[in-house]
């Protein structure tokens, strides 16, 4: 039987206890003004984050895939359209294509940092598509259908590799959007522009979610969308507000999508915090590829590449006998997680998109081998240290027996 839980996957307790006064400001300012949805609170984080990220526009919204989903809508994708993303990830990204009535095409992932890889996608539109250049657009092939977006995912608190993503959006005329939900402060070296970019600031638009476990997390539901775009953001904000230009004129029909002000309130508190913390999970992370440096070879280390200031959301690795590893570590109090066991396109829920196992190896040989140790700013040293000398112990016992 596993021992209590003595070193948390995730601590969400820590920080809201430090930041208890300021938040309970929060709540009393709601309370005094009556202003529960929209207004000033919703303004002040909008225009907030939108700075932090380096974007013109942000419009809040109650999840990461609304975010997603109005996006969509918002940029013209229509009922039929394809857009394409990666089968690594977590099934928002998805759910949001098919919401907003497209459908669903897959590439694999780069293997060293699980984001797509720029080459599969250069294949699948170069191989299963054909540019109408009379049309000015890519049709896939065997559908006859339009393929109008990509959305590449930046994983793991790692930004994808934006350049030749959008170099091979430009030519094939496909819209960029990026599910930048678990990306909070990610930077991305751009060599087309000669200088660093932050997630949400580098496609048409970009998703955020604020689920409380995110780098920037709610004290419940809420999301935001990024844009550079006016015409993007003027209508996200009618999509979110059942497509209202002012109140019960309806332009277009839209859905209750709205952000919180409460929540609105909490992030702006948060929103001043973010970069310290993501700063300490950056110290966490090297920390932890120091301390596993000794694993020799048994544990596959997360790779931030050259191109990106990672902010490490999850810090995930790779091993063998997964199930041996986390059962050892629960016996010792220590929580993990697994972000993605299943791949998308294997999920019952896809069977109607017809894919089958080996049709993106990379993706399905990294999910069965993935594991997510603990990660949260106030992860304490002594408490890593013990994380990586259990991992050692399991190491070390495995090479015993077989001995």
């Amino acid at each position: 039987m596993a021992n209590p839980t003595k070193i948390p996957f995730l601590d969400l307790v820590i920080p809201h206890q430090e930041l208890e006064a300021e938040l309970l400001a929060v709540v009393k300012k709601a309370f005094s003004n009556a202003g529960f949805i929209g207004g000033p609170m919703v303004e002040e984080f909008e225009r907030d984050f939108a700075a932090f990220c380096g974007a013109k526009y942000c419009v809040g919204v109650n999840s990461g895939t609304d975010a997603l989903r109005f996006a969509f809508m918002a940029a013209g994708i229509v009922p039929g359209d394809i857009v394409v993303t990666v089968p690594h990830t977590f099934i928002a990204t998805t759910e949001a294509i098919s919401q907003a009535g497209a459908r669903i095409a897959f590439v694999d992932i780069d293997a060293a940092t699980y984001t797509m890889d720029p080459e599969k996608l250069k294949e699948y539109f170069q191989t299963q598509c054909q540019f109408d250049s009379s049309r000015g657009k890519l049709f896939e092939k065997a559908s006859g259908r339009p393929v109008t977006a990509v959305v590449p995912v930046h994983l793991y608190g790692q930004t994808a590799d934006m350049d030749p993503i959008m170099e091979l959006a430009e030519r094939y005329h496909v819209t960029v959007i990026e599910d930048a939900c678990q990306a909070h402060g990610a930077e991305y070296f751009s060599k087309r522009q000669g200088t660093w970019r932050k997630a949400g600031s580098m496609g048409r638009a970009a998703a955020f979610s604020f689920y409380p476990g995110k780098n920037l997390g709610a004290c419940g539901e809420a999301g935001a969308v990024t844009t550079n775009h006016e015409s993007m953001a003027q209508r996200m904000r009618m999509i979110r507000d059942h497509g209202q230009a002012k109140k019960y004129y309806h332009d277009v029909e839209g859905y209750n999508g709205r952000l919180d002000s409460l929540q609105a309130g909490f992030l702006t508190v948060k929103l001043r915090h973010l970069a310290r913390w993501n700063e300490a999970r950056r110290a966490l992370a090297h920390r932890y590829h120091e301390l596993l440096a000794e694993a020799n070879g048994a544990v596959v280390l997360p790779r931030e590449a050259e191109w990106t200031k990672g902010v490490y959301h999850l810090y995930v690795v790779r091993v063998q006998d997964r199930e041996a590893v986390q059962k050892h570590l629960a016996d010792a109090g220590i929580g993990t997680g697994i972000h993605y066991p299943i791949p998308l396109h294997l999920q019952k829920a896809y069977q109607h998109l017809g894919y089958k196992n080996g049709d993106f190896p990379i993706t399905e040989r990294v999910a069965a081998e993935i594991v997510s140790l603990p990660m949260f700013p106030q992860l304490q040293h002594y408490q890593q240290k013990e994380v990586v000398s259990r991992m050692m112990e399991f190491f070390a016992s495995k090479l015993s027996a077989l001995r």
